[in-house]
């Protein structure tokens, strides 16, 4: 049995792909210093998979903690999600956005290195094209400067382990995500972000459930559908299952070059306003929102090209909007905090 560490593991993307992963037949262990989730998730990940994984509170800042761990386990490949993640923060504290996503990167590069550990899964952005010239996009399209602090962190990331493949054995995937929603099925495990949602999903479910008074719509004249901004939006559950796809596909040794990236998306442009809309009809409840000045470091529109993830990883959505929104209201019922 493969053993895989999941660096920020309970986190929203994390936490659903330590579920794949154990139900796929990895061993799992998890890192997560908490500092955007609870402690509470790895229970309902127990709930669901019936195995508990193992866990350790360890912040990838501090490199004497990252060298003892990697002292004590013996690892077969790593999926690095722990990173800060939210556009608009990370203009306002640029420095702690390089601190955390690329100093941790780096002391996890540098034991892989130094303990011949080969597969790495990285969690990229689609924020690496920044405002692409063509739509939908593909691995095609040109890496542009960053609009944003966070997608400058991504690129800068990629370069890294690119740069890494080629001095060492390290054979990496980066999957470039588009915007994950929803949750896992049962309900147990959802996105759980502490404090003001910087995400869109969670403002309006929280919005819809009375705990923010109301959503507020970052620019309505963007040259789009509608006005409002256009992103692709993919079930937190096909995203989770493309991560197992891309893991397999190291460990079978599949891979073309030793660095590939992928993007994973839904393959579908929604704007902000189509997103009410359906969520309106899904909850059967009217949404309170407001039009507001565009926000620093937002794009026009965004939505993917899934054709090349889709054919070299034999992965594919699974899940529609309405089916993730739904999942996201229903988890937003049982967390009404």
């Amino acid at each position: 049995m493969k053993k895989i560490l999941v660096t920020g593991g309970l986190g929203f993307i994390g936490s659903h792909t330590v579920v794949e992963l154990q139900n796929a037949g990895f061993e799992v262990i998890i890192i997560d210093n908490l500092s955007n989730t609870k402690i509470s998730v790895l229970d309902k990940i127990t709930e669901i998979t019936g195995l508990k994984p193992e866990y350790h509170n360890i912040d990838l800042r501090v490199k004497e903690d990252v060298k003892l761990f990697f002292n004590n386990h013996k690892i077969d490949g790593i999926i690095h999600f722990a990173a800060f993640k939210a556009v608009g923060e990370s203009m306002q504290n640029p420095l702690d956005y390089y601190e955390n996503n690329i100093g941790s990167l780096v002391y996890l590069l540098q034991e892989m290195r130094d303990r011949k550990i080969t597969n790495f899964i990285f969690s990229s952005s689609c924020t690496v094209y920044g405002q692409a010239d063509q739509l939908p996009i593909t691995e095609n399209a040109p890496v542009k400067t960053a609009e944003s602090t966070y997608g400058n962190t991504k690129q800068i990331g990629e370069e890294i382990i690119k740069e890494t493949c080629k001095a060492d054995n390290l054979q990496a995937i980066a999957l470039r995500y588009f915007n994950p929603i929803g949750a896992h099925e049962s309900i147990k495990i959802g996105e759980l972000p502490l404090g003001v949602p910087q995400n869109l999903i969670p403002f309006v479910t929280q919005t819809a459930a009375g705990i923010r008074k109301e959503l507020a719509v970052f620019g309505d004249d963007y040259p789009t559908i509608d006005g409002t901004a256009v992103r692709d939006y993919i079930h937190v559950v096909d995203l989770a299952k493309a991560h197992i796809a891309a893991l397999k596909r190291l460990i079978n040794k599949e891979n073309k070059e030793n660095f590939e990236f992928f993007n994973v998306g839904s393959g579908t442009g929604t704007s902000v306003l189509e997103v009410i809309k359906t969520f309106e009809k899904v909850s059967k409840k009217p949404l309170n929102y407001k039009i507001v000045g565009r926000r620093e470091g937002d794009i026009t529109a965004a939505y993917a090209d899934t054709t090349i993830a889709n054919k070299e990883l034999n992965w594919q959505t699974e899940k529609n909007l309405e089916e993730a929104l739904d999942a996201a209201w229903q988890w937003q019922q049982k967390n009404k905090e």
